[in-house]
C-alpha cells in the first residue's frame, strides 16, 4: 500500500487537531496545505469553519466560498457559511445559505433548524414555523425545534399553538424552566391568568433563582387582581437581581393600584435610577403625583409620555416650535391639538379660552366627532378636524400640556360651571322626544371603549347595573355603541329608552344629557361631557381611579357640578350601587 501523501499527511494532522480542539495549531496546518494546494477544497472548508470557531467571520466566509466554488454541491459547505453569516447578523444571506443545504440534502434538519432561526431574526415568523416543522419531521424529538418553533408561533400571536408546541417541549424535557415561562407568557396573551400562574409556579420549582419567573408570576397576580401577592413576586425578583428595573417598575404599578401611592413614587424612583431612560416609570410616577394631588410636579413629569413607545407615535411633528407658557403670543396663531381620547379633548378645550385671553388667535383641532360640539367654544379662531389640513401657525400645543403651560395647580383649575353649550334645536327635539316628564330622568353610561388600558375596572355589564337601580325613574341609555352582551340585556328590558342610532355626533349626546335631570356614568367621555355641560353628574369610579379623579374626595375640582361615587374595595361595585340607590331615592323622589 504505497505511502500517503505528504500534503494528505497535513490535511489529516490539521483535522485531528481540529477534532482535539486546539484551533491555533489546525489553523497553521490547514494554512500549510493551502500554501501547497490553493484548491484543496476539504482544507478550504475546514479553515473556514475553524476561523468561524474563533470569531474570524469574515475570514470564514471568505475560505468556505472558494470551497463552495470548487464544490457547489457540498451541503455541509453551505451550512456552515450560513453559521458564520449569522453571526455577522446577516441573517437574510444565511437563511439563504441554509436553503440551499436543505435543497442538496432535503433531510438535512438543522439546516432547516438554523434556517428558521434566521427567519425570526428577520421577522419573517411564518416562513421559520414551516422550518422548524420540517425539522421536526425528520426529527420528530428535536427538543431546539419544538422550542424555537413554539417562541415563533408567540410572535405571530398563535398563542393557542404555542402552547401546545410548548406542552410538546415539556413533554421532551420536563425540567426545562425556559418553557415553562413561555408558555406562561402566552396563557397571560390569552387572559388565562390562574394557567399562566401555575406554569410561572412550575418554572419556579426548577428554577428558583431565576428573576424573571417571580416577575413573570408577579404579571399573572396582579392581573388576578391578587396585588399583595404580586407586590411579594416582584419583591423575590429584585432580590435575586437588584437591577431589574422593570420589576420595581410593575410593583410601583401595583402599589399605585392599591392606592398606595407613597410606595409607588418609591418604586418609580428606584426604577429610574436604575435605568434614567426608562420613561415608561417616569410616566407612571407623573401619573401617581397628579392622583395624589401634587399637580405642579406631575405636570412637568407627564411630558415624558412623549418617550414612551405605545404614546410616542401619537406625537405631532410640527414644522412650528411647542408653546408651554414660555413665549408671548400677542399677535401669533397657535394650534392647539388633541392627543389621547374624547374625554381628554373635552376636559382640557377649557384652557382654550385662556389662550385667546394671551392674545392669540386659537386654531383648535380635534376629533371629528367633536366638531360640531365645540365650534362654539369661546376662544376659538379656527376649528379643524383631524385629518384635514392645517393652517400655518406660529406654535402648537398638545391640549394636555396647557396645564403645564398655564402652571395649573389645585387652586387654579380653570373651571366655569358650564364652557360647553347643547344645542338648543337639538335640546328642543330631544324634549319634544322624550315627552312629558312623568317620573325623573336618568341618563345611563355603563361602559367605555374596550381597547381602554383600565376598561375591565371601569366598565360594568348592564345586567349588573340594571339589578342595582331603585323603580320610579325613567332611565335612558346614552351609550352609542354597545357590546354584545349588553344589547341581549336591553332587548329584554324595554323600559329602558336606548337611541344609540339617533346619536350621530356628541352634539346630539350633549342635547339628551340636557333634559336629563342626573347623568350617572362610568369614567368616559359621556361624563366629561355632562360635566363641561354643567349637567348633574354622578361618576362611577373603580378604587383606583384615573388620576383627574383623585382620592378620598366626592366632588371633583375640575367640574363643580359632578359627584364621585368611589369603590371602597377593588371590584366592589355593589357597595358603589348601595350608595348610589340612596343619593337617587334622596336627590331625585322617584314617581
Amino acid at each position: 500500500m504505497p505511502d500517503p501523501s505528504p500534503i494528505q499527511t497535513k490535511f489529516e494532522k490539521a483535522f485531528a487537531c481540529h477534532r482535539q480542539g486546539k484551533l491555533s495549531l489546525a489553523q497553521a496546518l490547514y494554512d500549510e496545505v493551502l500554501a501547497i494546494d490553493p484548491n484543496h477544497v476539504d482544507a478550504l472548508h475546514l479553515a473556514g469553519v475553524t476561523a468561524a470557531q474563533v470569531n474570524d467571520h469574515h475570514r470564514a466566509i471568505e475560505l468556505i466560498d472558494k470551497a463552495i466554488a470548487l464544490d457547489p454541491d457540498h451541503e455541509a459547505f453551505h451550512f456552515n457559511r450560513g453559521i458564520a453569516l449569522n453571526e455577522l447578523k446577516e441573517f437574510g444571506a444565511a437563511a439563504s445559505s441554509f436553503s440551499k443545504a436543505f435543497d442538496i440534502k432535503p433531510d438535512y434538519g438543522e439546516a432547516y433548524l438554523n434556517c428558521g432561526n434566521a427567519l425570526c431574526r428577520l421577522n419573517k415568523h411564518e416562513e421559520a414555523v414551516d422550518c422548524y416543522d420540517k425539522a421536526i419531521a425528520i426529527k420528530p424529538d428535536d427538543l431546539e425545534a419544538y422550542y424555537c418553533r413554539s417562541i415563533a408561533l408567540q410572535q405571530l400571536g398563535l398563542n393557542e399553538q404555542a402552547i401546545a408546541s410548548f406542552d410538546q417541549v415539556i413533554a421532551l424535557k420536563p425540567d426545562l424552566a425556559e418553557a415553562f415561562t413561555n408558555r406562561g407568557n402566552a396563557l397571560q396573551e390569552l387572559r388565562k391568568f390562574e394557567e399562566a400562574l401555575a406554569s410561572f409556579d412550575s418554572a419556579i420549582a426548577i428554577k428558583p433563582g431565576f428573576a424573571e419567573n417571580h416577575y413573570n408570576r408577579g404579571n399573572a397576580l396582579r392581573k388576578l387582581g391578587r396585588f399583595e401577592s404580586a407586590i411579594e413576586s416582584y419583591g423575590k425578583a429584585v432580590a435575586i437581581n437588584p437591577g431589574y428595573h422593570e420589576a420595581y417598575h410593575n410593583m410601583g404599578m401595583t402599589h399605585h393600584e392599591l392606592n398606595q401611592l407613597d410606595a409607588a413614587i418609591t418604586c418609580f424612583d428606584k426604577a429610574i435610577a436604575i435605568n434614567p431612560g426608562y420613561h415608561e416609570a417616569r410616566l407612571h410616577k407623573s401619573l401617581a403625583l397628579l392622583l395624589c394631588g401634587n399637580l405642579m410636579q406631575g405636570w412637568a413629569l407627564y411630558e415624558s409620555r412623549w418617550q414612551v413607545d405605545r404614546l410616542a407615535s401619537a406625537r405631532r411633528n410640527f414644522n412650528r416650535p411647542p408653546w408651554l407658557g414660555d413665549h408671548s403670543l400677542a399677535g401669533k396663531t397657535i394650534l392647539l391639538h388633541s392627543e389621547q381620547g374624547l374625554g381628554d379633548t373635552i376636559q382640557f378645550c377649557r384652557y382654550v379660552p385662556l389662550v385667546a385671553d394671551l392674545g392669540a388667535r386659537v386654531i383648535l383641532e380635534a376629533e371629528p366627532t367633536l366638531c360640531p360640539l365645540l365650534k362654539g367654544l369661546e376662544g376659538v379662531s379656527g376649528l379643524v378636524a383631524r385629518g384635514d389640513t392645517l393652517p400655518d401657525v406660529d406654535f402648537h400645543c398638545p391640549l394636555l400640556s396647557l396645564p403645564l403651560a398655564f402652571r395649573t395647580n389645585l387652586d387654579s383649575i380653570p373651571h366655569p360651571q358650564q364652557y360647553l353649550k347643547s344645542d338648543p334645536v337639538k335640546l328642543a327635539f330631544w324634549k319634544t322626544r322624550l315627552g312629558q316628564n312623568r317620573s325623573p330622568r336618568v341618563g345611563l353610561v355603563w361602559s367605555g371603549s374596550v381597547t381602554h388600558t383600565n376598561d375591565d375596572h371601569r366598565s360594568i355589564p348592564l345586567s349588573t347595573v340594571i339589578q342595582a337601580l331603585p323603580a320610579g325613574f325613567t332611565y335612558v341609555s346614552l351609550q352609542k355603541e354597545l357590546r354584545d352582551e349588553d344589547r341581549n340585556t336591553l332587548g329584554s328590558n324595554p323600559a329602558i329608552l336606548h337611541f344609540g342610532d339617533e346619536l350621530k355626533d356628541f352634539t346630539d349626546t350633549a342635547a339628551l344629557c340636557g333634559v336629563m335631570d342626573v347623568v350617572i356614568s362610568v369614567d368616559t367621555s359621556v361624563a366629561h361631557l355632562s360635566g363641561a355641560l354643567g349637567r348633574p353628574t354622578w361618576m362611577l369610579l373603580p378604587f383606583s381611579p384615573d388620576w383627574r379623579w383623585m382620592l378620598d374626595r366626592d366632588d371633583s375640582p375640575w367640574y363643580p357640578s359632578m359627584r364621585l361615587f368611589r369603590q371602597q374595595r377593588p371590584n366592589d361595585w355593589m357597595g358603589v350601587f348601595e350608595k348610589l340607590s340612596h343619593a337617587l331615592l334622596n336627590v331625585c323622589k322617584p314617581l
